[in-house]
């Protein structure tokens, strides 16, 4: 299955709820699995300007993992910035296909 990398940057409303932050991450895993996604790990990270905390999360495609960031968006607590990533497989397999 695909991973993605999701970056999530708290807006107003959820940096003024930061306490209420452990039990969103919960609530945001729930949400990705009722779209067909599952989280893999989550993240607190530092030094990435807008972006306070990420999910590497697998999905059967760039629809499903749109459809998780945007539900998580929706609630108004973060917006996200979400990215493929590649295995190393998947990278060796990308370069050993080029011309």
């Amino acid at each position: 299955m695909p991973t993605y990398v999701m970056f999530f940057g708290f807006t107003q409303q959820g940096i003024a709820n930061i306490k209420e932050s452990p039990a969103r991450v919960e609530a945001a895993k729930k949400t990705c699995e009722s779209v067909g996604a599952k989280v893999k790990e989550f993240y607190a990270i530092m030094g990435m300007g807008q972006y306070d905390t990420m999910f590497i999360l697998e999905a059967r495609d760039d629809d499903v993992a749109a459809k998780a960031a945007l539900a998580i968006g929706a609630k108004g607590n973060v917006h996200t910035n979400t990215l493929r990533a590649f295995t190393e497989q998947e990278y060796e397999k990308i370069i050993s296909s080029l011309p």
